[in-house]
Order: C-alpha cells, then sequence, then structure tokens
C-alpha cells in the first residue's frame, strides 16, 4: 500500500524572514521591558541616600530619639508653593508661630541633581517663612532644618508635586 502523496501538505520551510521576526520580537520583548522598568524606576521612591552609611548607622539611635523629642513637642509644619514662593510655617502645641534662628531647606528632584536648591528662608510678619523658588514641575523632595539656639534642630521631610 502507498501513502497518498496528494493528501499531504507540504512542509512550510523556516527562512530568514522567520529568524528576523523571531529575534525582532524577543528583542523588542527585552527593550519594551526594559523601558517599562526604567520609567518605574523614575517614578519611584529612591530610597535615602547617605554619603557614609557606617557613620549613618552610628548616629541612627541619637537621629531616632532627637525624632521622638520633636515629636513630644506637638510641633506641626506646612509647606506650599504660591506664585513661585516657597511658605514654611512651624507651629507649637498652641498653634502659636514658633520663631527659629535660621530655617535651611534643600530641593531636589528624586533623580538626578540638575536643578537642586539650598535656600535659607526668611522669617515674615505673619510667623511664616518664605523664599522665592521657581520649581519647574514635577515631584520635588524638600528638607527643612530650622535651628535653635537652645534646642535640637527641627527637621522635617516633604514630598510635594507642582503641576503646570
Amino acid at each position: 500500500m502507498r501513502a497518498n502523496s496528494e493528501n499531504t501538505k507540504p512542509q512550510k520551510q523556516f527562512t530568514g524572514k522567520h529568524m528576523l521576526i523571531i529575534m525582532l520580537c524577543f528583542f523588542g520583548v527585552i527593550f519594551g521591558m526594559n523601558l517599562l522598568m526604567s520609567m518605574q524606576a523614575l517614578n519611584a521612591w529612591t530610597g535615602l541616600v547617605v554619603k557614609n552609611t557606617y557613620v549613618a548607622s552610628q548616629e541612627y539611635n541619637s537621629k531616632l530619639e532627637a525624632n521622638r523629642a520633636q515629636h513630644a513637642l506637638g510641633w506641626t509644619s506646612n509647606i506650599e508653593i504660591k506664585d513661585q514662593t516657597l511658605l514654611f510655617s512651624l507651629l507649637d502645641g498652641e498653634s502659636l508661630p514658633i520663631k527659629a534662628e535660621q530655617v535651611k531647606v534643600q530641593v531636589n528632584r528624586p533623580v538626578g541633581t540638575k536643578d537642586d536648591l539650598q535656600l535659607i528662608l526668611e522669617l515674615q510678619e505673619n510667623g511664616i517663612y518664605s523664599a522665592n523658588a521657581e520649581l519647574a514641575a514635577g515631584t520635588w523632595k524638600i528638607q527643612v532644618v530650622a535651628s535653635f539656639a537652645d534646642q535640637p534642630s527641627f527637621e522635617h521631610y516633604y514630598k510635594i508635586n507642582i503641576e503646570e
């Protein structure tokens, strides 16, 4: 008995075009995932960065204790950007303004150092500290350090988003 060759389908050949399509799809998926992961990383929290991790680990307990003491005072703070002016208020437990010797502000982008600013805020008559800060749209990390003569510094971190 012979097989009927009319009923068998001819096999398709694997050509260079097929290999090209497979390679383009393979590397396209890899490139797409790398792009997606890069975008996710740029928008994610970057973590705490210190110059010397050993020194930072040695100072951890004292900073933690200072933070607890700061919270025990019942102080509240607020920061906002209005008309390219950075406004910072610091109130005691009775909602009265607190006068600091100096208020320093470090303004950074979450990634990169291109637009970083360091400001010294000035106390206004209404008890609010302010400085001119022309910040572009996007996410900003702000560190405020208010220094006092008779007590530890008040330190607080903020993350703000400026819309266009």
